[in-house]
């Protein structure tokens, strides 16, 4: 075989062994490519306690309880489905009911999400594309005429 053909077959393994190494990661991650799961969403998915996730929507109206100390109850609502969230913390400063949030955290085998961070919005338009674009998918928030920003 000549040099020429020695070069192209070794070009050829590497791109064959980097297309299958793509192939096998985006297998891996073919349920966790979506940054979040709004409340419906997770209900149809029906994952297993203890998953690590991100939960957005919107923080239902009469639904915030505090407890002792920093512990806080709540429920995240897509309008269609709630999901009940424990959180342990000091919450953003802007958080209160009826606005959009995202949450981070694993899921109980009670149903209840506990969560480690609370995401809140920073001004009075401000909700996140994907809490947004849920949303607006459900027929559920019309927003103010103002586009979601990123």
């Amino acid at each position: 075989m000549t040099r020429k053909g020695k070069r192209l077959v070794l070009i050829g393994g590497a791109l064959a062994a980097l297309a299958l190494a793509v192939g096998l990661v985006l297998f891996a991650l073919r349920d966790n490519i979506v940054f979040f799961y709004t409340p419906s969403e997770l209900a149809q998915k029906q994952l297993a306690p203890g998953a690590r996730l991100r939960i957005g929507g919107l923080v239902k109206e009469g639904a915030v309880t505090r407890g002792d100390g920093r512990n806080v109850a709540f429920v995240v609502t897509d309008r269609t489905s709630d999901l009940r969230v424990a959180y342990t913390g000091l919450l953003p400063d802007l958080f209160r009911e009826g606005q959009g949030v995202v949450v981070d955290g694993t899921l109980a085998p009670d149903g209840v999400f506990r969560a480690d961070s609370v995401l809140a919005k920073h001004d009075e338009r401000y909700m996140p594309r994907d809490v947004a674009d849920a949303l607006k998918k459900q027929g559920v928030w019309k927003g103010d005429g103002t586009e979601a920003k990123q």
